[in-house]
């Protein structure tokens, strides 16, 4: 729970906020003539996939009150592979304990926005941000690990 101040009271509450996160997907080349798939169709697959998993895998701390799948998929130009790449975009409302239940959207890779919907202020004290910072490095050291695991893979 988020500390609010309600007057000269604190109060505690739920923190309510709007995440959005883009897929990002690359084509695969068919065998032959037939077969292959388009930046585009990946990327909505991936969202897809993933939005199964938001709706049907409970996180602890966290509610989904919404997933929006209606974006539309956007492509960008990779200079690096020098390619098409695509994305799709998710957009959540999500309802959540506290600041650190977050920090798992937040340290995703494909992390875009988020825009908190409920409280208009949180009060923290200095616990409270000590936590968070704990939060925040467990999380970008999860992230780190996956990367490196990514890299070894290839």
């Amino acid at each position: 729970m988020v500390k609010v101040r309600v007057g000269e009271d604190l109060a505690h509450s739920d923190i309510r906020v709007k995440v959005r996160l883009d897929y990002k997907g690359s084509g695969k080349p068919g065998r032959f003539l037939f077969g292959g798939k388009t930046t585009e169709k990946v990327a909505e697959e991936i969202r897809d996939h993933q939005a199964a998993f938001l709706r049907n895998v409970p996180l602890q701390g966290v509610q989904i009150e919404d997933l929006d799948l209606s974006m539309d998929v956007y492509t960008v130009a990779d200079e690096v592979e020098n390619r098409e790449i695509a994305y799709a975009p998710i957009g959540l409302v999500v309802r959540a304990d506290s600041l650190e239940d977050l920090l798992q959207f937040v340290a995703r890779e494909e992390f875009r926005k988020i825009e908190i919907l409920e409280p208009a202020e949180i009060v923290m004290n200095k616990f409270d941000v000590e936590r968070l910072l704990f939060g925040m490095n467990r999380e970008l050291r999860k992230y780190r690990d996956y990367l490196e695991k990514k890299l070894n893979a290839r």
